[in-house]
């Protein structure tokens, strides 16, 4: 199987997508390379007829060099190209009219990973309509979804809008970024002039590991495809007051805190039977973020099937077990500020459902949970079956 991305297609046959003589900016990041590991600046700035004016860099910045989260990037100038570089996760969070002022198209080449807080989809969104205002044609160059096609988990309410969460989609999309961007036209109104270069050669059912291609980190804290896979449902503890393991050198892989008791923690997650999954007791120390220097007992998420393992449901079990052993000994709520929100819990904005997280104080189990949103998915494969493109 031959997988091409909408980045290498766009090099191969630039006048199916773009006539000559048309002034181009790209929003990418380090991930952003062909086959060849090419950045897509490079293979964009050797494209005839292409006129490169402007980079675009989303969370983590261009560079994607910022580690933590929630550290915003300035705005540069690239050393050897001479253009400008607009940070989108700064003083705003959308191109202005000065920033897209000279373009006629926004390329997008950006690597998502599957989940709905993982904000590349929003900084896109919110581009879209800026691009739309100003003019500006956007053309998506598609990648695979990691993940596949499998979706799971709930719809975050109109009151948990965030940049975590800006539309309705469940935290395992199912769909590329090309994909989503049709469906932010097509079903939530999002007025601009839109295109997308689709893979070549990839289905819905195909995994990363069956893509043929390394991984390339996308964002500093997301290293494997590993990572990426249990991402849907250990980020939930971004909103805790235990570690999602950053600092470690397995983040969203290894989760804990100082106050649980290691073995304790991997025998209740085991004893839950959650399929493709088996929970290993571990101490960490991170080096940085929560817990910096400390011990930390906790457990290492070994997936053990990859199409059999449900991540958001695994994280909300990794929750309750965490309530359960840590509560009134450390475990809780983080306090805001959060993605630009500063009053609402960080919690809420993740799971995009205040009651889930009641549930969670109250033992409820995910399995039951799961049984309330099973309409939110419904609607969404509903919505979402004309703006597919791959099969």
């Amino acid at each position: 199987m031959t997988v091409r991305i909408g980045l290498e297609r766009l090099a191969e046959q630039p006048r199916t997508w773009i006539p000559r003589g048309v002034r181009v900016g790209l929003l990418m990041n380090a991930a952003s390379v062909d086959q060849g590991f090419r950045s897509a600046r490079d293979v964009v700035a050797g494209v005839p007829g292409v006129e490169l004016r402007a980079l675009f860099g989303p969370q983590h910045g261009v560079l994607a060099d910022v580690q933590d989260n929630m550290v915003e990037t300035p705005h540069a100038t690239d050393p050897e190209l001479g253009i400008p570089v607009w940070s989108l996760y700064a003083d705003r969070r959308e191109p202005s009219p000065e920033m897209l002022q000279g373009l006629d198209v926004l390329l997008v080449d950006l690597w998502d990973v599957g989940c709905r807080v993982y904000t590349f989809a929003w900084t896109l969104r919110l581009a879209m309509e800026a691009c739309g205002r100003a003019g500006v044609r956007v053309l998506v160059l598609d990648r695979p979804n990691p993940l596949g096609g499998t979706v799971e988990g709930n719809c975050p309410k109109p009151a948990w809008r965030s940049f975590v969460g800006l539309e309705p989609i469940p935290m395992r999309h199912g769909l590329t970024l090309g994909e989503l961007a049709r469906w932010f036209v097509a079903a939530r109104g999002v007025a601009c002039d839109l295109d997308v270069v689709p893979v070549a050669g990839w289905r819905r059912s195909i995994l990363w590991p069956e893509v043929g291609r390394p991984w390339v980190m996308p964002s500093p804290n997301m290293p494997t495809f590993d990572t990426a896979l249990v991402y849907p449902g250990t980020v939930l503890l971004e909103g805790t007051t235990a570690s999602e393991g950053r600092g470690t050198t397995r983040p969203f892989e290894i989760v804990g805190a100082p106050w649980i008791r290691p073995e304790a923690l991997a025998a209740s997650l085991n004893r839950a039977g959650l399929p493709g999954v088996v929970f290993r007791p571990v101490v960490f120390r991170p080096t940085f973020q929560k817990w910096a220097g400390r011990p930390c007992g906790g457990v290492h998420v070994h997936v053990t099937d990859l199409r059999a393992f449900r991540p958001y449901r695994t994280g909300l079990w990794i929750l309750k077990a965490l309530w359960e052993q840590g509560h009134g000994q450390g475990f809780g709520w983080r306090p805001p500020p959060y993605e630009y929100e500063n009053e609402r819990l960080p919690i809420h904005l993740l799971l995009g459902d205040e009651g889930i997280r009641r549930a969670i104080e109250q033992g409820v189990e995910p399995e039951e949970m799961e049984r309330s949103w099973q309409d939110d998915l419904e609607r969404w494969g509903a919505e979402t079956r004309a703006v597919r493109l791959y099969p």
